[in-house]
């Protein structure tokens, strides 16, 4: 199916750009994400990088009859029910593995929203990983892997970096691309009460 998908782009003069760091864990994040294409972006990249990747996805995905093929895709079941316990869950899968590259959309949806989610974040801090920016530019036909950051806890340096990368990208549908912010930049966490 991945060569497929990476046969479909190339035929149809995408090109792929970037390396693929060689770490035995890290986390891609991918964006703009405005279209279901992103996903047949997403099947090519893994075929042209060659990675097994791992994404998070609704525990109930991954019931009969499709369970099976999530995983066999990398699929990791999160239960979203429990409070603050997504980014655990998504740790100590990380934590478990002796490789793992976990390929996150923070946008979270193809609309614009008013903030990216920030547990890629709290992930890369928690399990001492780094973050991949991965894009898709539809108005150039690119998509690939971009720098390699590290996250120190300097929410707003982070993301300014991630701003400047992702300025010049389009997504498919341009006008699903919200603000490249986390909520923690505009509305502090206050801590413990």
């Amino acid at each position: 199916m991945t060569w497929l998908a990476d046969k479909l782009l190339r035929l149809t003069g995408w090109r792929f750009t970037g390396e693929l760091p060689d770490l035995p864990k890290l986390i891609i994040i991918g964006g703009p994400h405005t279209s279901n294409w992103d996903f047949i972006i997403y099947l090519a990249a893994l075929h042209h990088y060659r990675m097994k990747a791992s994404f998070i996805g609704k525990h109930t995905l991954f019931r009969w009859p499709f369970g099976y093929f999530f995983r066999w895709l990398g699929g990791i079941p999160v239960d979203r029910s429990k409070p603050g316990g997504l980014v655990q869950q998504v740790v100590d899968a990380i934590e478990r593995s002796e490789r793992m590259i976990l390929v996150m959309a923070p946008e979270g949806t193809r609309k614009a929203a008013p903030f990216w989610k920030s547990g890629f974040l709290q992930i890369a801090a928690k399990a001492e990983v780094a973050i991949v920016l991965g894009y898709v530019d539809f108005a150039n036909r690119l998509a690939g892997l971009g720098p390699l950051l590290r996250f120190d806890g300097g929410v707003t340096r982070f993301m300014d970096q991630a701003r400047r990368f992702y300025s010049e990208k389009q997504g498919l549908h341009p006008e699903g691309k919200g603000p490249i912010r986390v909520r923690e930049e505009v509305e502090p966490d206050p801590g413990p009460g």
